[in-house]
C-alpha cells in the first residue's frame, strides 16, 4: 500500500525494553520512568489512526513523560551523519545527541504505522515523507527535535557532512525548520559548527562557503556567537579508525 518499510517487528518490547536500557543502564541519572507506560502514551499517538494524520503535538504526552535535562555544552545537533554522531556522541559520555536523549533514544532507526480502522500496527507498509508529511515517524522526529532545540543550553555544537550532495546544510532539513527556531538564545552562549568531509570523499562544502555560509549568516543574524571549524581533528580521527 505505501512505498515505506512497514513498522519494525517487536516495536512493543523493542520500545519497552529502550526505556528500561536508558534509565538502568544508559543514563540512569535521570531518576525513574514508567516505561509502560511511555509506550501506551507513544503508541497512543498514532494507533488507529491514519498514517497520514499524525501531528507533532500528538506525541505531547510521551514527552513529558521522558522529559529530562539535557546537560550544558552537552548538545550536538547534526545533519547527514547519523552513525558518525552516534559513535561521536558514545551514547552521552561525550555529548548528548537527540539519539542519547531518552526520547530520541526510544525511536531510533525504529519504523511505525496505525492503520485508521484498526488497533493493530501495519507491518506491511507506512508511509514515506514523500507520500504525505504528517506520517507517524516523521511527526515524531519534529517533536523529538522541537524538544530537543528548546532543552539545549550553554555551547552548542553542530555537525555537518562537507561530502553532503547538495551541501553540508540542508534546507529543508530538520535543524533548519525545528531545531533553530526552537533554541532559547538567552541559554545559549555560543554555536560551534563542525564541518567534516567523508574520508575520500568529495569536499563539497566548507565554513564560510556555499550553505555552511548560509547557516552562519542566519545564526549571526539571530544574535548568536558562531565558531566554525574544517575536519575538526577528533571527528576525522574517529572517522579514520572506522
Amino acid at each position: 500500500k505505501w512505498k515505506g518499510e512497514g513498522t519494525t517487528q517487536n516495536l512493543e518490547n523493542i520500545v519497552i525494553g529502550r526505556c528500561y536500557d536508558y534509565i538502568r543502564i544508559v543514563n540512569p541519572a535521570v531518576g525513574e520512568k514508567n516505561c509502560s507506560q511511555i509506550w501506551e502514551a507513544f503508541k497512543n499517538a498514532f494507533i488507529n489512526k491514519d498514517p497520514c494524520s499524525i501531528l507533532p503535538k500528538d506525541y505531547e504526552l510521551f514527552i513529558n513523560l521522558t522529559l529530562h535535562t539535557i546537560p550544558p555544552n552537552k548538545s550536538l545537533f547534526w545533519e547527514n551523519n547519523q552513525l558518525l554522531v552516534n559513535s561521536f556522541a558514545d551514547r552521552g559520555r561525550r555529548f548528548m545527541s537527540l539519539g542519547d536523549t531518552l526520547f530520541g533514544f526510544v525511536g531510533d532507526f525504529l519504523y511505525w504505522c496505525g492503520q485508521a480502522d484498526s488497533p493493530g500496527l501495519d507491518y506491511e507498509s507506512c508511509p514515506t515523507m514523500a507520500e504525505c508529511e504528517n506520517n507517524a515517524v516523521d511527526s515524531f522526529w519534529r517533536m523529538a527535535s522541537i524538544t530537543y532545540a528548546q532543552h539545549s543550553s550553554g555551547v552548542i555544537h553542530v555537525l555537518l557532512n562537507g561530502s553532503a550532495d547538495g551541501g553540508a546544510y540542508p534546507q529543508p532539513g530538520f535543524f533548519a525548520d525545528y531545531e533553530i527556531p526552537n533554541l532559547q538564545k538567552d541559554k545559549i552562549s555560543q554555536i560551534v559548527i563542525w564541518v567534516v568531509d567523508d574520508i575520500e570523499g568529495p569536499d563539497i562544502d566548507s565554513c564560510g562557503v556555499n550553505t555552511v555560509k548560509t547557516l552562519e549568516t542566519r545564526l549571526k543574524t539571530l544574535g548568536y556567537v558562531v565558531t566554525c571549524t574544517d575536519n575538526n581533528k577528533s571527528v576525522m580521527f574517529l572517522l579514520c579508525l572506522d
